[in-house]
């Protein structure tokens, strides 16, 4: 498989995998080329589909960790048909050799402990791959790292990160434009709580010190209901619809 290296300057006209059409696109695009010039890398295959990693200097990441000199992988995604090929091992390869040539001490990345979580790679996967445990929250997503320095620093959580907490009653969203779903589903969210006298609260979130502040591990989506930590998944509405009644209904 051939990889292509997105950069500002040809993103414009590039398909970057993870994108919905349209609008959703262009919101996304319009994310990432903000953070080209804090150091982020966007690989992914020529052959079109989900097949692709973003990663950035642990410092600009948009979530509340303290992982200095690390590289933060946003997105590491191999789907559909072109799972099984080595792709997620060749894409893991360029994080590592790009780590080792700015002389970085490793980098981390989101899983969860027990099952797989939506948008959080598998944990199996990258135990298999060398990481480690670096730190938890207490949602049970942890921060898992690959150091390549000896003795080096380990990542760890924030105290917002590491205990997830709302202060609000009812539903609290936090979300970003890094994912092109949050673009297409939240304001569906919105108008499917709004017709049902649901109480939510959405905090858009569109800057790098607001997202480092998010009270929650995951920032691109992170829904919470009185208080606690619900999902990072993203929600349809009737999946939000069928998580409310279930929740009102306890």
């Amino acid at each position: 498989m051939e990889y292509i290296k997105i950069t500002k300057d040809t993103i414009d006209t590039e398909h970057i995998c993870c994108a919905m059409s349209g609008k959703q696109s262009v919101v996304k695009k319009e994310w990432l080329k903000k953070r080209f010039d804090e150091g982020l890398i966007f690989y992914r295959s020529v052959e079109r589909g989900k097949c692709f990693v973003e990663y950035i200097p642990a410092e600009n990441a948009w979530i509340p960790i303290d992982a200095k000199e690390y590289l933060y992988i946003d997105c590491l995604w191999v789907s559909g048909a072109l799972k099984g090929h080595g792709y997620s091992n060749d894409l893991l390869n360029a994080c590592i050799l790009d780590a080792k040539k700015s002389k970085k001490y490793g980098f981390c990345i989101l899983s969860a402990e027990g099952r797989k979580r939506e948008f959080l790679v598998d944990a199996k996967y990258l135990i298999h791959k060398g990481f480690q445990v670096a730190d938890r929250s207490d949602c049970g997503i942890t921060l898992m790292y690959l150091p390549l320095v000896n003795d080096a620093k380990k990542p760890q959580f924030l105290q917002c990160a590491k205990h997830p907490k709302s202060n609000s009653n009812g539903f609290v969203l936090y979300y970003t434009d890094q994912c092109p779903f949050t673009y297409y589903w939240v304001p569906r969210i919105q108008k499917v709580a709004k017709e049902n006298h649901i109480a939510l609260q959405v905090h858009h979130i569109t800057d790098k010190q607001s997202a480092q502040s998010v009270p929650a591990p995951v920032t691109t989506y992170a829904l919470f209901c009185d208080g606690e930590f619900i999902t990072q998944s993203i929600l349809s509405d009737k999946k939000f619809m069928k998580l409310a009644e279930k929740l009102v209904h306890k």
